[in-house]
């Protein structure tokens, strides 16, 4: 495999100030003032965080591409790890303007009136880590990422997503996904408690309903509706309201 590209080819502005920090700062043009900007000693012209006065905020990421001259975004919450607002651009006073709004605690969509590039991911912030709320947000990303993909069984994956949010019982529950096939959770991240069947849609436009990873052992369906009507009937009774995720496991 070849070696890439030597950063300071695509990017001379920033070799010349020694750190994609610095050549941040300069394109905001005194916007940033002593807002904590830095680059890592490993990458200095490839990555730069810029931190936030929220602490539900983890600071932005900021990277800049190796075979083009774009910089991608992500702005990410620490209890759950899950971004928020990504973005990609080759504009780098574009970056400084949304480092400056994620800084200052701006919302998430005065974010995106500062910066038009930034792309919000349908989650919102959830600084008391409600676990309703956490759920709430969760399904509404997920809704929006289905109704944004670009893959030939779109339409049938998204019919999937809202016929479940549709049903109450399976609305109560926290989703996500492993490997496209959606799945349920009797509490939020990062610690989750997998309850109940999978669903999945298939590229002939058929839905499966699945036990553990199998994705269609209990059936394969011709609408949503039925699949997730199967999902339902498969759940475990006496389920309460979505708990908090305890802090992940290691070591296992």
């Amino acid at each position: 495999m070849p070696a890439p590209p030597d950063p300071s080819l695509l990017y001379p502005d920033v070799a010349a100030g020694g750190s994609l920090a610095t050549a941040l700062r300069a394109a905001a043009e005194g916007c940033l003032g002593a807002v904590p900007v830095t680059s890592p000693d490993s990458a200095p012209l490839l990555h730069a965080t810029v931190a936030s006065t929220l602490p539900h905020r983890e600071p932005l990421s900021i990277s800049a591409w190796w075979h083009e001259r774009r910089w991608s975004i992500s702005g990410t919450e620490p209890f759950q790890g899950l971004s928020l607002i990504d973005g990609v651009t080759d504009d780098l006073a574009e970056v400084a303007r949304a480092a400056q709004a994620w800084h200052d605690g701006a919302v998430l969509d005065d974010i995106r009136r500062a910066a038009p590039f930034v792309h919000l991911t349908g989650r919102f912030e959830v600084p008391d880590h409600d676990p309703a709320r956490l759920t709430e947000s969760e399904w509404r990303s997920m809704r929006q990422e289905a109704g944004e993909l670009e893959y030939a069984w779109q339409q049938t994956y998204q019919a999937l997503i809202e016929a479940a949010h549709a049903e109450p019982a399976l609305r109560a529950l926290y989703p996500f996904t492993s490997h496209w096939v959606l799945r349920f959770s009797t509490s939020s991240r990062p610690r989750l408690t997998v309850v109940g069947p999978s669903l999945s849609a298939g590229a002939d436009g058929s839905y499966g309903v699945g036990g553990g990873a199998a994705d269609a052992d209990f059936g394969r369906f011709p609408t949503a509706r039925e699949a997730v009507a199967q999902a339902v009937r498969r759940l475990p009774s006496g389920l309460g309201p979505t708990t908090l995720g305890g802090p992940a496991v290691t070591g296992l």
